[in-house]
């Protein structure tokens, strides 16, 4: 089995969606201790925002493709490289700004590729990227799960439409949330971490 585990909060180590997501993967590793684990931190090996030459280079035939267009699309050929094998995804996703950051999204930008990830059929868009599991460590400052602030969170809603999108449906989520909320920020991350050991795989 392989593990692919996206890192993308500038904060490091401490970083709630880190922590978070090392449990996850610790978690995973108690029951799979055989399992290969392939790390991409997005903050250190940052993927360029999506331009016109890396989609003219997408478009390409590899046959046609010059020496700009080909170093174009070694950022997307990487990250579909360590993508594809993986049979389980761990994304860490702190809330910025109500969304996701965008280095996650620039990475999403160079994995979704027609042909490759989906296609188009008679029917529409189909996802190509079958039988995977992801987890999602999302981490906000406020409680966007429930409440009055449901509506604003566009983290887990745009992981999972895209991947969705790409054929994976198998998604599971833990969150730490109220971390900037003076009541709550004390056991927001420890409440998280017990819901990860508390999970049956």
């Amino acid at each position: 089995m392989k593990l692919l585990r996206v890192i993308t909060s500038f904060k490091g180590k401490e970083s709630m969606s880190f922590q978070l997501g090392n449990a996850i993967v610790e978690k995973i590793k108690t029951q799979h201790p055989e399992i290969d684990t392939v790390i991409r931190n997005l903050t250190k090996d940052e993927i360029p925002h999506l331009n016109e030459l890396h989609f003219n280079s997408f478009m390409t035939p590899a046959q046609n493709l010059s020496a700009e267009l080909k170093d174009a699309i070694s950022y997307s050929n990487d990250a579909l490289e360590e993508l594809l094998p993986a049979d389980i995804l761990v994304i860490d996703v702190p809330m910025y700004n109500l969304s996701i950051p965008s280095s996650l999204k620039a990475w999403i930008d160079h994995i979704v590729r027609v042909g490759i990830t989906f296609r188009y059929s008679e029917n529409g868009a189909e996802g190509l990227l079958k039988d995977k599991k992801v987890f999602l460590a999302i981490a906000s400052g406020g409680i966007f799960s429930e409440g009055p602030l449901k509506e604003f969170d566009l983290t887990e809603k745009y992981m999972r439409n895209v991947l969705g999108f790409l054929g994976i449906t198998d998604i599971t989520v833990f969150r730490v949330e109220g971390s900037a909320i003076p009541q709550f920020k004390d056991e927001a991350l420890p409440k998280a971490l017990q819901s990860v050991a508390a999970y049956s795989l």
